[in-house]
């Protein structure tokens, strides 16, 4: 492909319509020697447009994720390819424009993570070179490349590796970034008429602020600490600073002034927080500038986000008693409330367009916690902050506002309705003490208030009511409910929960929308017994209706994006068929038709992550309860979606569908293979499936729950052979040697030893490969596990003499050296209590049943009953499995193309052994049984072999005598 046709491709691949053609000539494509060196030139080009430019360099920072290291740390890339890389990438990406600037630093950041500093020691030496005196596109690539490597310091634990890279920055980069901040500062003052110029200038100024906290966010670096007078001179007189050239025309767009204060407050919070022996004295200056600016700071949105910090900062400095006592007294925290919270807790004019226009966006905004950066997060957290210090002062306060608001709404309730809202909200902002949680809502509230009565007295009219209620009223309503779920008790939500579902058949996009994240929050409620705070039974007789009313909700609008961009509504579709459970079965075929309507709608475009993870979870939940019961129904309506999703390699969706697919299997009560499956087997062979590591650990499940029902049919078609390749492909990789396992027990639990002494001398030659040249505790641990698997299964053909036979034909003797080494020792390092479970059977069964130990390895079964008498001391104790779904919260979880767990149908570790439930009482009757099967045999081979060891005797005697 010449270049000309890459960029067109790149560029086709920013396009719906064309990029799965575009996606899958570029992976044939990046397999090339030197593609990403064709990428940068592309990238650098003026003569490509800026589409494809930008498209290169979204495509280069994605193949350098997936391709510059092993999980080793390994160059996957030639080494020339490398050197070519970290040579050009600087230079470039100071050079490019800034939308693709951003792209680059991603990738810079991603070879720092591996490279930096030790492999990529003359990084910040090139970084330093390139800094000019007064060229500011020049000092701005540099330090928007900087701040791509340093930013990576904010989240990480300190360590000694850390500090000797931060200390070997500081030492090259601290001289030369505390000049130009010098420098930057003069040339401000000097283009301070000059608006095209000094706008470059305050694009400097604002790196160098974010700079500033990636250097001091680990620790207060000498060189700041040595001037800390004159950087919080310069910090305030930029906090300070006015020029009216600077100003933007765009009300909703922050401009360079705005931006430089917010990065300004982010260090403010940084150093009050960490570092009050050297900033203390500073603090008040900061407090008094930050008080002036929130108070004449107008209400556009432009000032959105440098007011939420400047409130940030006050919530911070607010934490210490020193400069919290300045707001002890009655007149000042009625000005602050008057003057600071209440304008920006109130709604604006842009709030409500926000809510007409773009619905989805104010409901995420307000209720998710992605508005942490919004005045009236901001605000709340504030005056909590103040209320933590003086509970009594503040709710009296704000009380009379409270009182003074809902007055004026009762004097006029169609014009002041706003009254009512800011009311509301300014009573919850102090009701709450703490976070809202995701399972629970407000675990803690305030004493001195009863907001049970202020909801009965003031909110509940509006959600009972159908006269004409404003529609944020009735969200004020609803999400007072959700945020104090969990104050409410049972017998209120009897009386509380049919308001919401009622709420569900409004016209308004965010009232239903908030009516279905309250319902679904609710469902998942439970108290201190852990009971529902809504029960089963009062939900089942309403499910029909209430899942089909969802359903025509998410399907108003059935263009693809549209129908998928709000994940409440399929939140709430799963929350309804986990709490009904079996219930479902009634209505399955309607709602089978939905989801199979949804999923062939979505998947023409996938386009929110979040959306189709609940999608398949509910689905994954409508498996689980009508599949046992309609599974030829099922795998009829959902197999010809699934397989049109791997035939179009939809990948955001495979790895969910191949759970699916396992799920359904599992659920199916015959215990043979059906004709879809069995089709389906030689397809998922493929090594294009098995290269994306985000299918592996739902193809590993669907693999050997295909071998538990048909591991005949696997035979007979010959198909062990290539389930065997896979198995060694993934033992050869760290990241995925646990699938390797999974996958080599559930062969040896489906297939006889007839069928298995083919291949277990390889199988074994492999592992002690591993185990020999790149041995890790885990993988030991997992090769543990599998020895004791083998030796337990006796009563199924394997057991310990069967491998001891195949190691011995790898190597004469190795078992021996395997035993004592490795076998033994880390078999009390097995944490998991079914890993200890399988461990105390093997070794039981090994000194019961094993001829080699018996009369070959003597002393190897005196180790092996001390071995076994020392996990008796802590014996394993296997929880029972209960069918309850943990419920995770989709923001903790990472998405795109990897593997993300399907709680609604995760499958529980497989216990071989259910029937062992109290291991020493199985322990103590497996050794008399079989004492008494061999005439005593046991217990002169304990006499015997115990001779040095008269404790363990004694045990072991105890338990032959139970």
């Amino acid at each position: 492909m010449d270049m000309q046709r890459l960029a067109s491709t790149l560029e086709a691949s920013l396009d719906p319509s064309q990029n799965k053609q575009a996606e899958t000539a570029l992976l044939q494509e990046q397999k090339k020697p030197g593609f990403s060196l064709l990428l940068l030139q592309i990238v650098a080009s003026d003569a490509y447009g800026s589409t494809a430019r930008l498209a290169g360099a979204l495509y280069f920072k994605n193949f350098i994720r997936r391709n510059w290291t092993d999980e080793d740390g390994n160059y996957k890339l030639p080494n020339d390819e490398v050197i070519s890389i970290k040579r050009e990438l600087i230079g470039l990406m100071i050079n490019v424009p800034s939308n693709i600037q951003y792209q680059l630093g991603d990738a810079v950041g991603v070879i720092a993570d591996s490279d930096f500093w030790r492999r990529w020691d003359t990084l910040v030496d090139d970084l330093v070179s390139r800094l000019t005196p007064d060229n500011a596109r020049i000092n701005n690539g540099v330090l928007q490349v900087a701040h791509s490597i340093f930013k990576r310091w904010r989240p990480l634990y300190r360590s000694d590796e850390l500090y000797t890279e931060i200390n070997h920055v500081l030492g090259k980069f601290g001289d030369p970034f505390v000049q130009l901040l010098g420098n930057t500062d003069q040339l401000i003052e000097q283009n301070k008429d000059n608006k095209r110029v000094l706008s470059q200038y305050f694009s400097t100024m604002n790196l160098m602020m974010k700079l500033i906290y990636d250097l001091s966010v680990q620790d207060l670096p000498p060189i700041f600490e040595d001037n800390i007078e004159s950087v919080t001179s310069l910090l305030h007189k930029y906090l300070i600073y006015d020029n009216p050239i600077l100003y933007t025309d765009v009300d909703s767009e922050a401009g360079p002034l705005e931006l430089v204060k917010s990065e300004i407050f982010e260090v403010l919070v940084l150093y009050s927080q960490k570092y009050e022996d050297a900033f203390g004295s500073f603090v008040e200056q900061f407090i008094g500038s930050s008080w002036n600016l929130l108070t004449t700071a107008g209400l556009d949105t432009k000032n959105d986000l440098l007011v939420s910090k400047a409130l940030q900062f006050l919530t911070s400095v607010t934490r210490m008693s020193q400069h919290a006592r300045a707001f002890n007294n009655e007149d000042t925290m009625s000005q602050v409330i008057e003057r600071v919270v209440l304008p920006n807790l109130s709604l604006r004019e842009s709030d409500m367009e926000l809510f007409e226009d773009e619905p989805i966006e104010f409901i995420r905004r307000d209720l998710e916690g992605s508005d942490s950066d919004t005045r009236r997060r901001a605000a709340t957290d504030f005056l909590q902050q103040l209320l933590a210090q003086f509970q009594k002062l503040v709710t009296d306060v704000v009380l009379r506002y409270v009182n003074h608001y809902l007055s004026d709404y009762s004097r006029n309730p169609s014009s002041n309705w706003k009254s009512k809202d800011t009311a509301v909200y300014l009573y919850s902002s102090i009701a709450a003490k703490g976070a809202v949680t995701t399972s629970q809502g407000v675990k803690s509230v305030n004493e001195l208030v009863n907001i049970l009565d202020f909801f009965q007295t003031n909110v509940a009219g509006d959600l009972v009511s159908d006269s004409d209620v404003e529609s944020i009223l009735k969200v004020d309503a609803i999400k007072y409910l959700y945020v104090f779920r969990a104050q409410i008790t049972r017998e209120q939500w009897r009386d509380a929960f049919p308001l919401l579902v009622k709420h569900l058949g409004s016209s308004e996009y965010v009232v239903y929308t908030y009516a279905a994240i309250a319902v679904e929050r609710v469902l998942g409620l439970t108290d201190a017994s852990k009971q529902p705070a809504v029960s089963p039974a009062d939900v089942k007789p309403l499910s029909a209706q209430l899942l089909q009313h969802l359903f025509q909700l998410i399907e108003r609008d059935p263009e693809s994006a549209k129908l998928q961009e709000n994940e409440f509504l399929m939140r709430c579709v799963m929350r309804v068929l986990l709490v009904i459970r079996d219930g479902v079965l009634p209505i399955a075929d309607n709602v089978l038709a939905h989801y199979i309507k949804i999923t062939q709608i979505i998947s023409s475009n996938p386009a929110n992550p979040r959306f189709y993870y609940y999608h398949f979870e509910a689905l994954g939940a409508f498996i689980r309860f009508a599949a046992p019961s309609q599974s030829e129904k099922m795998e009829n309506g959902l197999y010809p979606i699934f397989v049109n999703v791997l035939q179009n390699d939809i990948q955001e969706f495979i790895p969910y569908v191949f759970q699916l697919f396992a799920a359904l299997l599992e659920a199916n009560p015959s215990a043979t293979l059906t004709t879809y499956y069995t089709s389906l087997t030689q397809p998922i062979l493929s090594p294009e499936f098995w290269s994306s590591k985000g299918n592996i650990p739902a193809l590993v499940r669907l693999l050997s729950s295909i071998m538990t029902r048909g591991a005949s049919q696997v035979a007979e078609s010959k198909q062990l052979e290539p389930i065997l390749a896979i198995f060694q492909s993934l033992i050869t990789t760290k990241v995925n040697e646990i699938y390797g396992f999974e996958l080599l027990e559930s062969i040896v639990a489906n297939f006889p030893p007839s069928i298995l002494d083919t291949y277990f001398v390889t199988i074994l030659q492999l592992l002690f490969t591993r185990l020999q040249n790149s041995k890790t505790e885990a993988f030991s641990s997992r090769f543990v596990r599998f020895y004791h698997f083998v030796s337990a299964r006796i009563e199924s053909g394997p057991g310990a003499d069967w491998f001891i036979k195949h190691a011995d034909q790898v190597q004469d003797g190795i078992y021996v050296q395997l035993y004592l080494r490795i076998i033994l020792p880390d078999t009390q390092k097995l944490a998991r209590p079914l890993d200890r479970k399988i461990a105390v059977i093997s070794l039981c069964k090994t000194l019961t049943d094993s001829v080699a130990f018996a009369e070959k390895y003597k002393k190897g079964w005196g180790y092996t009953c001390e071995a076994l008498l020392k996990l008796l001391e802590n014996p394993p104790i296997i929880a029972s499995t209960d069918d309850t779904i943990v419920d995770h919260d989709v923001d903790d979880m990472s998405f795109g193309v990897g593997f993300t767990q399907l709680q609604t149908i995760k499958r529980p570790a497989r216990d071989y052994w259910p029937d062992v439930t109290d291991v020493k009482s199985w322990v103590g009757n497996h050794l008399q049984d079989a004492n008494a099967r061999q005439g005593g045999k046991i217990r002169s081979f304990a006499e015997d072999r115990l001779l040095q060891s008269p404790e363990a005797l004694q045990i072991l005697s105890m338990y032959m005598s139970r």
